[in-house]
């Protein structure tokens, strides 16, 4: 006979998710109340952790599976019950991974060692025995850091690491090895992949979080209990990524996510000290920055090609009005950051260097945009509010721009803004410079049924931790401080931190202006005019002056070739913004309608002001939240721009035998766009 299906499989797993969260809150009560674990009730509770995430995981599994059809009878709101039981699901997976993670690094010894900033002569040899063993020996700041840093190819010869669970080789160069495995460690690598020895003497790469420090005692008298949860402790530590496994390394969007994990150590130094607070993590979308120009603007400013590869995509001739073909987008519109309120304020111990947001297209897993920067400002009275300034005009400079458009084509239901406010710092005793996250909210733009979200002002409360963790508080002390009466409850929900934004719809001309910029695009309102002359000029000699349409020949144009440098430099931008508004002002109203003038008019503008500053000596390379470099710049561009001004143009500048530039390049007058062009990978 074929076995009985419950007639109601939903309301049976609804039951199960009941007794699962609280045998997670007795485990986690169990954990708070107990203080100090010794290293056989740690164990314990881990073991707890990882069998009761095996049945949250199964749980999961099988509501993933389950159909309405299922059910014998009819259930009102089915799809909303089953999704708050996977967001119920979902809150225990962070809890016990928070738990385990909490267990495994011992916390309750390194608030111990920064109590006591006394005790500087631990050797790095002690040290490696400590965090083994769970020693009690104390730690001063100094040995933290030291224990962080990747070890040198000499000392590390000496460490070895246990294997917790089997890994295959993913890519040439990976190192492939069996649970239980004993190997030698010679380099640590900071993005998380370790290179290692293993017993026959092969090299190669593995993932750290396959890892755990080799004692051979500990070995001895406990290795059933760490082989039985080996292969757990691995998936509790990635499931950080809602899903993303170690194993998928040729995300790009995972390897940023990834090294940010990997400096959680440093993280983790700064709030025991009380620096930051405990939601604070490695900036996520810095991360994604710094691998590459694939998240910036001037890679999404360039043409992209159809699937052929035979013809522009997104660059395509009207003939009749005699320049490019404007292109509606499935979203075009334009946002506002208007303030951030109730950010936490990091400790003395570390200097903020520039308060910011970053914001891109997002899918719920990858970004799909560049990555654009919004500086913000803020007053000594009120230091836990972030401020911008809209509509940027005159000599503000662009990065203060708080208006940004957005312009998308992607069909993916979940399209939405990921915002991520983040700090630059500089640590005062160490002069350690990072970009950490101060808190996230990801906005969608359609909702369940497709439509569009109306245009209006949204008051969204931001998430700590990464976009790929759930459930972590930007600052957990202030939700602990609301246990009681409703009262404090709602002062808590004013105290929480968030963010300020103000969808706006467009206007006939802003839908004009928009429509000729890329499918896929993030910017400032105050240069998107800049733009629309660069896509101009790019469709002239691309589709309407070449002679040979099949030809790939390198086109001689400092124009093309430099202009997507300016979307990285945006203090050359300001100079380029600020001489076109001074020659515009000297044009008739006749000649601003003449499109042909316009364009001839700013390429001369172009010549006489960015092509001298991009290639002038006198012009320090640009450092990110470096304030004397940002001043020096400034400078710099001001000094030319004033004797552009008195001498009618910056020919005299650059045949004067005081200016010096660098040595000419003949990248700096050709475009070559099959090397500059986006592939669409669709």
């Amino acid at each position: 006979m074929f076995a009985r299906r419950p007639r109601d499989p939903l309301q049976a797993l609804r039951r199960r998710g009941q007794e699962l969260k609280l045998q997670v809150d007795s485990l986690v009560t169990e954990s708070q109340l107990t203080g100090a674990l010794e290293p056989s009730k740690r164990r314990d509770i881990y073991q707890r952790c990882i069998q009761l995430k095996q049945a949250v995981d199964e749980n999961k599994n099988a509501l993933q599976k389950l159909n309405k059809a299922d059910e014998a009878a009819p259930v009102g709101n089915y799809e909303k019950r089953k999704e708050e039981e996977h967001s119920l699901l979902e809150k225990l997976t962070c809890q016990l991974q928070e738990l385990a993670v909490g267990i495994s690094r011992q916390d309750p010894l390194k608030v111990e060692a920064y109590s006591d900033k006394e005790e500087d002569d631990t050797t790095e040899e002690d040290e490696e025995e400590t965090e083994e063993t769970g020693g009690e020996e104390e730690e001063s700041e100094e040995d933290e850091e030291e224990k962080e840093e990747p070890a040198s190819p000499t000392q590390a010869e000496t460490v070895k690491y246990i294997a917790l669970g089997d890994f295959a080789a993913q890519q040439p160069g990976d190192l492939m090895f069996k649970k239980g495995d004993i190997l030698h460690i010679i380099e640590k690598k900071p993005d998380g992949w370790w290179l290692a020895k293993d017993a026959e003497g092969a090299e190669g790469l593995i993932p750290r979080t396959y890892l755990e420090p080799y004692n051979k005692e500990d070995t001895l008298e406990s290795s059933d209990s760490s082989k039985e949860s080996s292969d757990e402790d691995v998936e509790v530590v990635d499931e950080t990524a809602d899903g993303a496994e170690v194993k998928q390394r040729t995300d790009s969007h995972w390897s940023a996510v990834r090294k940010a994990i990997s400096e959680i150590n440093t993280v983790d130094v700064l709030a025991t000290m009380g620096a930051i607070p405990a939601g604070f993590r490695p900036s996520t979308l810095s991360q994604l920055l710094d691998e590459g120009n694939q998240f910036r603007a001037s890679y999404f400013l360039q043409p992209e090609l159809t699937t052929s590869q035979l013809a522009f995509r997104d660059l395509v001739w009207d003939a009749k009005a005699g320049t490019i073909m404007s292109r509606p987008s499935r979203v075009s519109l334009i946002l506002t950051l208007w303030s951030c309120k109730m950010i936490p304020l990091p400790g003395t111990s570390i200097q903020v260097l520039s308060r910011h947001v970053r914001l891109c297209l997002f899918d719920g897993s990858k970004v799909l945009s560049n990555i654009h920067t919004v500086r913000a400002v803020w007053q000594p009275k009120k230091p836990k509010t972030w401020t911008f300034s809209p509509q940027v005009t005159g000599i503000l400079p662009c990065l203060l721009d708080g208006d940004c458009f957005i312009r998308s084509n992607s069909s993916t239901p979940d399209l939405g803004i990921l915002f991520e406010l983040g700090i630059s710092y500089i640590r005062n005793s160490t002069g350690e410079r990072g970009e950490l996250s101060c808190g996230w909210v990801f906005l969608k733009l359609f909702d369940a049924s497709g439509v569009p979200i109306p245009a209006k002002t949204y008051e969204l409360f931001l998430h700590g931790g990464t976009p790929y963790e759930k459930g972590v508080e930007v600052d957990p002390s202030v939700s602990r401080g609301a246990q009681g009466s409703a009262f404090l409850q709602m002062i808590a929900i004013r105290r929480q931190p968030q963010l300020l934004v103000k969808l706006r719809s467009l206007n006939r001309r802003s839908r004009a202006m928009l429509s000729l910029l890329p499918e896929t695009l993030v910017g400032s309102m105050c240069s998107i005019h800049l733009l629309m002359f660069y896509r101009q000029i790019l469709g002239d000699v691309l589709l309407r002056d070449r002679t040979n349409l099949q030809s790939a020949d390198l086109i001689s144009h400092p124009v093309l070739a430099s202009f997507p440098m300016l979307m990285e430099q945006p203090d050359v931008m300001d100079a380029l913004r600020s001489s076109w508004a001074e020659k515009e002002s000297t044009l008739k109203r006749s000649e601003k309608r003449d499109k042909e003038l316009l364009k001839a008019k700013f390429l001369l503008v172009y010549h006489d002001c960015v092509l001298p500053l991009l290639h002038s000596t006198l012009l320090p390379p640009l450092r990110w939240a470096e304030e004397e470099t940002e001043a020096a710049r400034w400078k710099a561009i001001a000094d030319f721009l004033k004797q552009s001004r008195e001498n009618e143009g910056s020919l005299k500048a650059l045949l004067s035998p005081d200016g010096v530039h660098k040595p000419f390049d003949i990248s700096e007058q050709t475009y070559d766009f099959l090397g500059e062009i986006r592939k669409n990978l669709a």
